[in-house]
């Protein structure tokens, strides 16, 4: 007879931070990416501010959209409030390192796009590893 050992998608909390985790590192992996596209082919920052906002976006989406596809429920609320905690991150980092904190229209993007994506995420077919909690 083996243990069950508890999922980390039982835990709201930890299944928060480990998707919001996901979502920063996606983010810092396209602006990494485009930043190398506008330094090595467009050599021209007229674009940057919307790959930024684009990669911001696409981060909230991508760690909301584990979260809701492995907790199933909540999707909602739990895509909103991944959305805030990369908010809050890039906040503190924004205050402490260039003492320019971000602003309210990176709120806005940052929760609407993580309430799609664990909307989208909640809706989308169970992964095969995984048992209702």
């Amino acid at each position: 007879m083996h243990r069950h050992r508890k999922s980390l998608w039982s835990s709201r909390f930890l299944s928060i931070s480990f998707s919001s985790f996901i979502g920063m590192a996606v983010t810092l992996l396209l602006t990494l990416i485009f930043s190398a596209v506008i330094l090595l082919l467009l050599k021209d920052m007229m674009l940057s501010g919307i790959l930024t906002l684009f990669s911001l976006a696409c981060g909230s989406f991508t760690g909301s959209y584990i979260c809701g596809r492995y907790r199933r429920h909540h999707g909602l609320a739990e895509g909103i409030i991944c959305g805030a905690v990369i908010y809050a991150v890039i906040f503190v980092f924004g205050l402490a390192f260039c003492l320019h904190p971000a602003g309210i229209k990176k709120l806005l993007l940052l929760t609407i796009s993580g309430a799609a994506g664990g909307v989208c995420g909640v809706n989308s077919k169970m992964p095969k590893g995984a048992h209702d909690q």
